[in-house]
């Protein structure tokens, strides 16, 4: 069992450079896709990312905000799945929270480009992996 599981799973989430994130389809059948990793996380209960509006992705989770994000860490093959909802943003402040320089390679509008938005995942559970044995914690 891990002594600290926020402290080991948000070490391994912060070496990071890619997430994926899996939602739900009209027919029930889940889709998995690789983002850049978050933009902020509260612990391990809270992430933020962004993408476009017009998405399948953001499509989705307006439809059904049921959603998985999982994490990989190559060098000592371990990883951690969390499984809670995501929920679509579009308010002013919450974009000008996330926004960085250079976003406008993907949002040429700048914060206030209409296809811009945040996800934000709030986890319920977790399944972590390493050492040859997986470990299912709550949030």
């Amino acid at each position: 069992m891990m002594r600290n599981p926020e402290q080991t799973i948000g070490n391994l989430i912060d070496k990071q450079s890619v997430a994926f994130i899996a939602s739900v389809d009209r027919d029930g059948f889940p889709n998995m896709k690789a983002m850049l990793s978050p933009r902020k996380r509260e612990g391990i209960r809270t992430f933020w990312f962004t993408t476009n509006l017009s998405s399948m992705r953001a499509t989705q989770y307006r439809e059904n905000p049921n959603a998985a994000i999982y994490f990989y860490d190559k060098r000592f093959f371990r990883g951690v799945q969390l499984i809670g909802a995501i929920e679509v943003l579009t308010d002013a402040a919450t974009k000008e929270a996330i926004w960085r320089d250079g976003d406008t390679t993907y949002y040429a509008g700048g914060v206030t480009d209409p296809d811009y938005c945040v996800l934000k995942f709030a986890a319920q559970k977790g399944r972590f992996y390493s050492n040859f044995k997986s470990e299912d914690f709550s949030v």
